[in-house]
């Protein structure tokens, strides 16, 4: 679910403008955002931005695991997976930018519907 952005929340991310904020974890928020240049060609308009919190960017440790993270999540390309159009690892606060694809969580679409179908959660997790 989209939200407002936050008096915290960052007005630009790289060479990304925050539009919105769509949600936060224990690893940091994503923000949805629009590149101010084409970054990748075929990357669309909209863009997904997960911003790593403060405390874990400061830990070295962390930083590697998501670097990581971000090298193995760019290498895939298949239906139904969000690809990754652009990252900076070495940034104050590390992000890493997907393509958008609008809808409702996970959450918002199982209250809205009731537990999902078996059929329907094995989909997702192929």
């Amino acid at each position: 679910m989209q939200g407002p952005l936050r008096s915290t929340s960052p007005r630009h991310v790289g060479p990304y403008t925050t539009l919105a904020r769509l949600g936060a974890g224990g690893m940091g928020e994503v923000f949805l955002a629009r590149p101010d240049a084409l970054v990748a060609p075929g990357a669309g308009d909209l863009v997904a931005v997960k911003v790593i919190r403060a405390e874990a960017a400061g830990d070295p440790l962390f930083r590697r695991r998501f670097a990581r993270e971000a090298r193995s999540a760019s290498t895939v390309d298949a239906p139904g997976v969000a690809r990754v159009v652009a990252c900076d690892t070495d940034a104050a606060q590390p992000w890493i930018a997907t393509e958008y694809v609008p809808g409702p969580t996970l959450a918002e679409a199982v209250a809205a519907l009731g537990p999902l179908p078996a059929d329907t959660v094995a989909a997702l997790g192929v």
